[in-house]
């Protein structure tokens, strides 16, 4: 129980963090799609680092275990195609739908309903979808430290720099 009270907490506090960034407006959504608003991507880049940072720490204090699922092609494909088709045609991703749903925009529950429609049709398809679309490219657990044989601390600084220079060149151009 004390799980899912974890998990409600930390996504109220995601939640919130959405609505302060601002990442709920449409106007961010269409901007990050047409790459002229880098504030959702800069958003999520940073949660990315916090999580990276995060998790190994983490799991260097021996507190969390790193479960890292394996690398398939095909069903990374087609998902990423159909939520990017999903967010070109509402203007919201999953998280950002349900925020702006609490934000009282109703449009998001048709996010809302195609995700749980989706989900539906997911579940009733999993036997087909792991016989075909998941022994499409697989390449087994991979992680980016794993790959260039280093620890992970090397690894998570550059990615640090990296988005800090983005950033900065972000605000320059004035995205």
């Amino acid at each position: 129980m004390s799980t899912l009270i974890y998990g409600l907490i930390t996504g109220f506090l995601f939640g919130f963090l959405l609505q302060k960034g601002r990442v709920l407006r449409y106007d961010k959504q269409l901007g990050a799609l047409r790459l002229m608003d880098m504030t959702i991507i800069k958003f999520m880049l940073s949660s990315v680092i916090v999580g990276m940072v995060g998790v190994y720490l983490l799991q260097d204090l021996g507190v969390a275990k790193l479960s890292v699922k394996s690398l398939v092609l095909g069903p990374v494909i087609i998902g990423g195609l159909i939520f990017g088709l999903g967010w070109g045609l509402l203007g919201y991703c999953p998280g950002t739908a349900m925020g702006a749903l609490g934000e009282g925009r109703f449009d998001a529950l048709w996010g809302i309903l195609g995700m749980v429609v989706g989900a539906g049709i997911f579940a009733e398809a999993y036997p087909w979808l792991t016989a075909t679309v998941y022994t499409w490219g697989d390449l087994g657990k991979l992680t980016l430290p794993q790959m260039l044989g280093v620890n992970h601390w090397v690894v998570i600084p550059v990615f640090i720099i990296c988005a800090v220079l983005l950033f900065r060149w972000f605000d320059k151009k004035g995205l």
